[in-house]
């Protein structure tokens, strides 16, 4: 059996541990960025509150999806949500927002819904964020 110097052994740890460092810096990145968007929702969610006459439309968006809510806060409960999940549209992510925010305006009007806050949910207004909004804009509702 090949025995190991000490200067070896030390060299392998010393990579082990480079390898790991750099995923604990790249795990810190992310959770600063999900704790950076939460602070963002915070402030957003501090002005804005929604109501059975006024919902709120609240805007989630991931890598791939978004999903789009209209939410009474004084009951806690959602009013209707849509996800382009459930539109299956093939088309590209902006698109894609823009049929899903049509749909829930279409949803909301059989509800009798006409006027809405928005809720952007701590990121920036535009791109897919944008295009969701006017999409509910033109499906007819106002805000």
């Amino acid at each position: 059996m090949k025995e190991n110097t000490l200067e070896e052994r030390l060299a392998r740890k010393l990579r082990r541990d480079c390898k790991s460092l750099k995923l604990l810096i790249m795990l810190d990145k992310n959770q600063q960025k999900r704790n950076k968007r939460a602070r963002r929702h915070g402030r957003v969610r501090s002005r804005v509150f929604g109501t059975a006459e006024r919902p709120r439309l609240s805007v989630f968006r991931s890598n791939k999806h978004i999903v789009l809510q209209l939410i009474d806060d004084k009951k806690d409960n959602t009013i209707v949500s849509v996800s382009d999940l459930k539109t299956k549209a093939k088309d590209n992510k902006v698109d894609s927002s823009k049929k899903v925010g049509a749909e829930l305006a279409k949803l909301a009007a059989e509800k009798k819904i006409k006027n809405v806050v928005f809720d952007r949910g701590g990121y920036k207004f535009h791109g897919r964020v944008k295009a969701a909004a006017e999409g509910a804009r033109e499906g007819g509702l106002d805000f």
